[in-house]
């Protein structure tokens, strides 16, 4: 490994803390949002956890979380942060639509794009705001299913997925119709995000709904799987990217 390697990772995840707990303002923005999802006392899955953010929004919204995390790195910064809290288990793996080992590709100086599915990384290179990104380090990580998550933690009132192109893998792993959930979408490669709304409509009966990235502000009313797959589908490549939230038709949000 380069001698400059551990400098390149300290940067990064510099970068992922300053961008995921800079901004007060945003902070506080994404408690109000999630609060709508979660009330104390339920249960959240961090799934691709990072360093943390959602973490700590969950926990404020007095919910009990489960982040999952495979990155070694950002693991330890889970443990440091969260790791004396009784109400955040964290599983160091990450998740597919069978238990084994996967490959876990890593970006050094972007921890966040790090990514399981090959395919994604060549595919979102189209985007000129990926292109430059290097995953340039590999590791084998444990894999488990959503499913075992569930057997083992409960069934979480809110899911959040955000994986890097793995998200149908993940989904693949569910034979529930979860209350919510979200999941990425990146418009140059948005035909993943469709196959999420497919999946899930196979699991139950859900409307759906769109955030652009880190605003926590909705961009579409509550639709369709149909009409949510004609939105994906219509996105300019150049389009921020943003979460798709998926609730339960039976389900009503808070506040």
């Amino acid at each position: 490994m380069p001698r400059t390697a551990p400098l390149a990772r300290a940067r990064g995840l510099a970068r992922s803390l300053l961008w995921s707990y800079g901004t007060v303002w945003r902070r506080r923005r994404m408690v109000a949002f999630y609060g709508a999802f979660l009330a104390p006392g339920d249960l959240a899955f961090d799934v691709g956890s990072h360093v943390g953010n959602r973490v700590r929004a969950f926990r404020r919204a007095g919910a009990r979380v489960v982040a999952v995390e495979p990155q070694p790195d950002l693991l330890a910064v889970l443990r440091t942060l969260y790791g004396r809290d009784p109400r955040v288990r964290i599983e160091p793996c990450a998740l597919a639509a069978e238990p084994g080992e996967g490959v876990l590709h890593l970006a050094t100086r972007a921890p966040t794009v790090s990514s399981l599915a090959p395919g994604w990384i060549r595919d979102v290179r189209a985007d000129p705001r990926f292109a430059q990104l290097r995953w340039d380090r590999e590791v084998v990580v444990p894999l488990r299913t959503l499913d075992e998550l569930i057997a083992r933690h409960g069934e979480p009132r809110f899911c959040k997925i955000d994986v890097e192109g793995h998200e149908l893998e993940v989904l693949r792993g569910l034979t529930r119709a979860l209350p919510a959930l979200s999941f990425e979408y990146i418009p140059v490669v948005a035909d993943r995000a469709v196959a999420c709304v497919e999946r899930l409509a196979e699991l139950g009966e859900y409307r759906f709904a769109s955030s652009p990235v880190e605003t926590w502000r909705w961009a579409t009313p509550w639709v369709t799987p149909e009409d949510m797959v004609l939105r994906l589908s219509a996105l300019s490549p150049d389009a921020p990217p943003g979460d798709v939230y998926a609730v339960r038709s039976d389900v009503t949000l808070h506040g």
